[in-house]
């Protein structure tokens, strides 16, 4: 009983840091967006995010999308994780310098496919080839509740990226974006680089038959999904740019990153909690789970309800030396929602990845993807840019349905209350249309929003009453308790 006291304590700790931690560190990104909306045109606010999409969309198929095999390689390896996090890393980097010797081959082609300079187009994919070990690294230690050495690793990169982008801004004065890119990619593939050793050096295995498989089997399957996710994050503001230019792309992605910042607070708490998802479901814990996840499911609408309440503000902070960024608030509320959705659905791909289906996870994921491209078809020509929020909701929303139905139909698990984060979902949508018909700019406007905001936190707080003092007294106990 005394370790198992121990090892709740070490879980409750190392989530909390993780949590507090990555909200702390992206406080300052958010801190210094002003000072890259000062310093960059809306356009090349536009084409330097623009490059960070497809960063993402080409490291799925750069790391096969092995990372998704660590959480339950750390149940099934648990006295050789060294050895397969070595082989894991030899797998995807293997890969990641054939992709490189392709695009050096074809580099004029995909110079012109993705619109970037020759140079940039091929040093994408060097940076492909290390950049992973730092996902690894951050991985492997939050699953050993190693939050202080997670934490260390954030710190380094955020500050890194930050003050190495504004100096090379400067630098290229003509080419701004050029700077603000070089800024964010060359910190992490340094780290890169130092956690690629660090492996090799630890585990002492760069190929090893059965661990490359066990990683290929979860992973393969996975890449649709994966694909399909940065597609739906990613789809829309590459389709705005090429329907409505860079300007318009700038202020959605504007907007569109406020927006997301929940996924700062969500991805944390999911991040945090998945390491002991996955041990108390190994354990047959199903009934304390879904006790867990309810007051999770809570603590993500309170989260989303108060990026919506405060987002007009937000924006004229955030672009406080350019007002031509503030109409992007609009695009606020469906994001939020989508990131809502994206919250709790990603609870049923926990299970899927649990139980080593992946096959079926690129179903659902690929589906709404292809719905995401039909509605941006549709409506972003008619209706601009402001469109592609409202298509990205309804898409995550098709979803968080799709993952449901595997997980109850064809896994035939029953883990969550799926009636309660449905039905929270759909209060969430009525409240987050309502917030946004009081986004006007006169004072009147600003008074109700903010009244209504209090109304119904206060109904929120009667309602969660119980659950709100059980989390107070647990954390006086824990954390503010006395040593004797």
């Amino acid at each position: 009983m005394a370790n198992e006291a121990v090892s709740g304590d070490k879980v409750v700790k190392s989530s909390i840091w993780y949590t507090v931690a990555n909200v702390s560190l992206r406080a300052v990104a958010i801190i210094t967006t002003p000072i890259y909306t000062g310093m960059l045109t809306k356009a090349d606010y536009g084409k330097a995010n623009t490059f960070n999409s497809w960063i993402d969309v080409f490291n799925v198929f750069a790391c096969l999308c092995v990372v998704y095999s660590i959480g339950r390689a750390k149940l099934d390896f648990k006295d050789k994780f060294d050895e397969y996090m070595s082989a894991l890393q030899g797998l995807s980097s293997s890969f990641g310098l054939i992709l490189l010797a392709l695009a050096f081959v074809f580099r004029e082609s995909l110079s012109g496919w993705i619109h970037y300079e020759v140079p940039l187009a091929v040093g994408l994919f060097a940076y492909l080839c290390f950049s992973p070990s730092v996902e690894y690294m951050m991985q492997k230690c939050r699953y050993e509740y190693r939050y202080k050495e997670n934490i260390l690793i954030s710190v380094i990169t955020v500050v890194g990226q930050v003050s190495l982008s504004i100096l090379l801004m400067l630098l290229f004065n003509d080419s701004r974006y050029l700077g603000k890119i070089l800024g964010v990619t060359i910190p992490t593939f340094l780290m890169g680089i130092v956690f690629y050793i660090r492996f090799i050096v630890k585990g002492r295995v760069f190929y090893n038959r059965q661990y490359w498989t066990y990683a290929l089997k979860i992973g393969l399957p996975m890449i649709p999904h994966a694909l399909a996710l940065i597609l739906l994050a990613q789809m829309d503001r590459i389709m705005i740019k090429d329907i409505c230019g860079d300007a318009d792309s700038g202020l959605y992605i504007f907007g569109y990153s406020y927006a997301t910042l929940l996924m700062i607070f969500t991805n944390a708490i999911g991040q945090a909690w998945l390491p002991w998802f996955n041990e108390t479901l190994y354990a047959g814990g199903d009934e304390k789970i879904r006790s867990v996840q309810k007051k999770l499911v809570l603590l993500g609408c309170f989260l989303s309800l108060a990026f919506i309440v405060f987002a007009p503000e937000a924006l004229m902070l955030l672009a406080i030396s350019n007002d031509t960024y503030w109409v992007a608030k609009h695009v606020v509320p469906p994001i939020v929602l989508g990131t809502l959705a994206q919250y709790f659905y990603t609870n049923y791909v926990n299970v899927e990845i649990y139980c080593k289906r992946t096959p079926i996870i690129a179903i659902g994921s690929c589906g709404a993807a292809l719905i995401n491209w039909v509605l941006n078809r549709m409506f972003i020509p008619r209706f601009g840019y402001i469109a592609g929020a409202y298509t990205t909701l309804a898409s995550y929303f098709v979803l968080m349905v799709m993952h449901y139905i595997m997980v109850r139909y064809v896994l035939k698990k029953r883990i969550y209350d799926d009636l309660y984060m449905f039905m929270s979902m759909i209060v969430m949508m009525g409240i987050g249309t309502v917030f946004s018909y009081l986004y006007g700019d006169g004072m009147m406007s600003i008074l109700c929003r903010y009244l209504l905001a209090a109304v119904v936190t206060g109904v929120f707080a009667i309602i969660y009453r119980h659950d709100i003092i059980t989390l107070v007294s647990y954390v006086k106990k824990r954390f503010l308790r006395k040593d004797k």
